[in-house]
């Protein structure tokens, strides 16, 4: 039977669904209120005070209820929400969304599926856990303020695809695998993927296969650590042999990034993982879980590096939306111009620049040598990577 999962166009698909290079047509940007200024202004659906939980994953605030006891409540992907601290801190008038709907460094309530709890995170940003002071001890209510205000959003950018690789074309397209092409960088040298190991989608051994196939001796795993990767191999539906014949060979680097590649973390995380890259032999797999946007992320940074153009950074990004969405500038040309808003904020994010520049005058390659500056490195060793992604 086919599985159908909600997925976000992801976390930055969201800096698309918001904001394009027209301008704002997302909705207002909520601010962050007191408790005695949030009040419900539909018909009270709440959660009553509850407790919270520590994602530790990425440093955020579940709500201790699973998205389907939340729904269960009258919540509805659409709506808009308080949330009241019992610190006195909260937000007022924030979207409930299936995905990360909103601008860099937004607020939201997400129902992420696949994820055991709604979580309140800002997209790409940093921790709320931190900016709200919370503890184990701390309670939460979320209450209803707006029914289906943000509606329209949600329906435009929720999309769906399935984890049956019998609804895909090919085991190339059910992994999301391909080199990674443009520049001058090195051929069959680079390749990005789902993940190898992560099974949570049913792609990891078919993404296994393909690497394999591909002769691939070292991986750049930009989303698990070491407790979760051996989590991964005793679980009785390992099947990636090879994968695990590289990390027993110290041929894995395990990086554990979160998503916010506008943090310092995140430039300093991936500027070392890219110099340890250069310790190892090619071919290299780039993955994360989905090998969407972390990934994609990183993958503009090495075109980048490697003097590609923009469109050659975009086209490479978007065979992913293709794989698992079916969206192409031809048939979806709505859809296919919001989600290249993520790449024009990993554009705008490696040159520095503001918002709305023209991506085709930014100096892509100067940009991305800065962002590893920015990540610590000095000249000889950006030099380094250069000559280990260069022909």
């Amino acid at each position: 039977m086919i599985k159908k999962i909600i997925a976000v166009l992801s976390a930055l698909a969201l800096v698309t669904g918001i904001f394009t290079s027209c301008g704002k047509i997302g909705p207002d940007l909520p601010t962050e209120v007191t408790a005695e200024s949030t009040t419900a202004t539909a018909k009270e659906i709440t959660t009553g005070e509850i407790g919270v939980i520590h994602d530790t994953e990425f440093d955020n605030v579940y709500i201790d209820l699973t998205i389907d006891e939340f729904n269960a409540l009258g919540f509805e992907f659409g709506d808009s929400v308080n949330v009241e601290f019992n610190n006195g801190r909260g937000l007022e008038d924030i979207p409930y969304y299936s995905g990360y709907y909103v601008p860099v460094g937004q607020p939201l309530a997400c129902g992420y599926p696949g994820y055991p709890h709604v979580i309140i995170a800002r997209n790409y940003g940093e921790s709320t856990w931190k900016e709200f002071e919370m503890t184990e001890s701390s309670k939460v209510t979320v209450t209803l303020n707006q029914k289906g205000k943000y509606k329209d959003v949600q329906e435009l950018y929720a999309l769906q695809y399935s984890d049956e690789r019998s609804d895909y074309d090919s085991d190339v397209m059910f992994a999301n695998f391909r080199e990674v092409t443009g520049g001058n960088i090195k051929e069959k040298m680079f390749y990005r993927s789902a993940s190898p190991c992560d099974n949570q989608h049913n792609r990891a051994s078919y993404a296994n296969a393909q690497i394999e196939k591909a002769g691939v001796k070292f991986a750049l795993n930009l989303s698990d650590n070491e407790e979760k990767y051996k989590g991964y191999v005793a679980a009785d539906d390992f099947d990636s042999d090879y994968y695990n014949s590289l990390y027993e060979s110290g041929d894995v680097l395990l990086l554990a990034m979160n998503a916010n590649y506008r943090s310092d973390d995140f430039a300093k995380i991936i500027s070392e993982g890219l110099l340890e890259m250069t310790n190892h032999d090619g071919p290299c797999d780039i993955h994360c879980v989905e090998g969407k946007d972390r990934t994609g992320f990183v993958c503009a940074l090495i075109l980048a590096l490697a003097g590609a153009t923009a469109d050659e950074i975009i086209d490479d990004y978007m065979i992913t939306y293709y794989n698992y969405y079916r969206i192409t500038k031809e048939d979806k040309p709505e859809k296919y111009e919001a989600i290249l808003g993520n790449v024009r904020d990993f554009f705008y994010c490696i040159c520095e620049a503001e918002d709305g520049a023209d991506i085709r005058s930014l100096d892509l390659k100067a940009g991305a040598e800065n962002y590893l500056r920015r990540g610590g490195l000095n000249d000889s060793q950006i030099a380094r990577i250069e000559e280990y992604i260069n022909k």
